[in-house]
């Protein structure tokens, strides 16, 4: 416990300092989370060591992480090119990589790519990134600490038993209910950004979709029989781990238009 909240306090206040630097530094270290997040993916099923597929993997989450918009190049045309050059590995390769390989590559590389591109956009909004950043930052990691305490006071009801156990509808109640409490802060704060109506049905969005997000790495890890995604964060496990709400909450809230666009 010592370990992780150590690892917590120092990550999170570099997390913090970069996120209210912005610009390239909260970009880059945006950057820095995706590699490491898809070498993990990749790990996962056993395709690190496959050079081909992790290069151009990673060349692929860059491209898509980047915010390629401001030079007019559409994230559609990029992601259509990373598939079409993986795919054309099976045929280059001889079948050595086969379709299975670059399928499950390129599935890590859009859900990692996009939901991290869409953290580095929000952040770069022209006007009031950082608002809409914290926004989103804290009223997904309150869902998390809304459900987490009053599942352990109170859960009893099994939320998705096959896949999370110890997750209770008490707590995801209560850290929707949490979610929603803190995106009505923010609307308190900059009415004029952000309405209470506004914000109750984001704060709603965030703290569903989220707790999906977290639902579907915990599948992911139960079929592929671990604990972790990684060791980087000493009491926390992995990037993914740790991320796994963001990657899911960010991508929706814009496709959804609750976001402002650049």
């Amino acid at each position: 416990m010592k370990q992780r909240i150590v690892t917590g306090v120092v990550a999170g206040l570099a997390f913090f300092i970069l996120l209210y630097l912005g610009s390239y530094w909260f970009a880059g270290l945006i950057l820095v989370l995706s590699l490491i997040g898809y070498d993990e993916f990749l790990r996962m099923n056993g395709l690190n060591k496959n050079k081909t597929i992790s290069i151009l993997g990673s060349l692929g989450v860059i491209g898509l992480v980047v915010p390629w918009q401001e030079a007019g190049i559409s994230i559609e045309r990029l992601i259509w090119l990373f598939m079409f050059v993986l795919l054309a590995v099976t045929v280059i390769s001889k079948n050595k990589i086969t379709i299975d390989h670059v399928t499950t590559a390129f599935l890590g590389m859009v859900y990692v790519g996009i939901g991290f591109h869409y953290m580095v956009e929000t952040r770069w909004l022209a006007e009031n990134g950082l608002y809409w950043t914290l926004l989103v930052f804290l009223c997904i990691w309150s869902t998390d600490s809304g459900a987490y305490f009053t599942g352990s006071m109170i859960g009893k009801t099994p939320l998705w038993p096959t896949i999370s156990p110890k997750k209770s509808v008490e707590g995801a109640i209560g850290g929707t209910a949490l979610s929603v409490v803190v995106a009505l802060g923010f609307a308190w704060y900059r009415p004029d950004l952000l309405s209470f109506a506004q914000a109750i049905w984001i704060g709603l969005v965030i703290a569903i979709v989220g707790q999906m997000g977290d639902l579907i790495q915990s599948a992911y890890k139960r079929v592929k029989g671990i604990k972790d995604t990684g060791t980087i964060l000493p009491g926390h496990g992995g990037v993914l781990d740790r991320t796994d709400s963001w990657l899911i909450v960010f991508p929706f809230l814009h496709l959804a238009a609750l976001l402002p666009h650049v």
